[in-house]
Formats: C-alpha cells, sequence, structure tokens
C-alpha cells in the first residue's frame, strides 16, 4: 500500500485526526492529508524536530528508546510515531481518545508496508500471468 492509501485509510477509520504527514527518514513527506505542499513540509520537519527533542530528553533522563510521542495542549494534540523507515505527524482537536490514535498511526504506518500479493510475486520475479 503506498502513503496516499494508507493515509486516506487512517482519514476514514480515525474521525478525530485533522492531519497527517507521513515522512520518509531523510526527512522529505511521503505522503499528506493536507493539500498544500509547503503546509505539509513544515509540518513534517516540525515532527521531526519535535522527535528529535523528545529523543534527547528522553535520553538525557536515561529513559527507554522512544515509540510513540504526543503533546497536548488547550487547542490540541499533535502525535507522532516512527519505524524504521517512516515517521507520521498528526493533529487532533483537543482531548482525543489517545490510546485509540496511537493504535490507528501504528495501523498506517504497518499498511504502508503491506504489499499486495500479486505485486510481491513480481517483484520475486514471478510473470504478471503467474508463471516464472
Amino acid at each position: 500500500m503506498d502513503a496516499a492509501e494508507s493515509l486516506a485509510d487512517l482519514k476514514q477509520i480515525s474521525t478525530q485526526i485533522d492531519r497527517a504527514v507521513i515522512v520518509r527518514a531523510d526527512g522529505s513527506v511521503a505522503g499528506s492529508t493536507v493539500a498544500d505542499d509547503a503546509l505539509s513540509g513544515s509540518i513534517a520537519e516540525a515532527g521531526v524536530r519535535l522527535w528529535d527533542a523528545a529523543d534527547r530528553a528522553r535520553r538525557d533522563l536515561g529513559r527507554p528508546q522512544l515509540s510513540q510521542l504526543e503533546v497536548a495542549t488547550g487547542e490540541g494534540s499533535v502525535f507522532a510515531v516512527r519505524d524504521e523507515d517512516f515517521l507520521i505527524v498528526a493533529s487532533t482537536p483537543p482531548e482525543p481518545t489517545v490510546g485509540l490514535i496511537f493504535y490507528d498511526l501504528k495501523t498506517c504506518l504497518r499498511n504502508l508496508r503491506e504489499q499486495p500479493e500479486d505485486a510481491a510475486a513480481t517483484s520475486e520475479g514471478g510473470d504478471d500471468d503467474g508463471t516464472a
């Protein structure tokens, strides 16, 4: 599944998420629910900076590695979840269902890694008609 499909699924199942941006390891935007490319880039950059700052604080405190992050304000929350290849950053209105948001973001990243069976077979050297 590509980033656009993963984000479309996310927006369909998670009505509390206002915006979401998937960021590649190199900092570039892989996908976004935001139509404005400049705004998507700003959100991606801010998400990476937020993650890096939280990770520095975590190291300074001698805590285990981060797997997820929430910053809550009176006006809403920002969530971030990272895996080996991607960081997803999302915003919500105030008082979201935190556990559900994290679950949905992790599902979005898992979906991003899924390949349709026919695409996987083709990449393994099979022909489109299923013969080798």
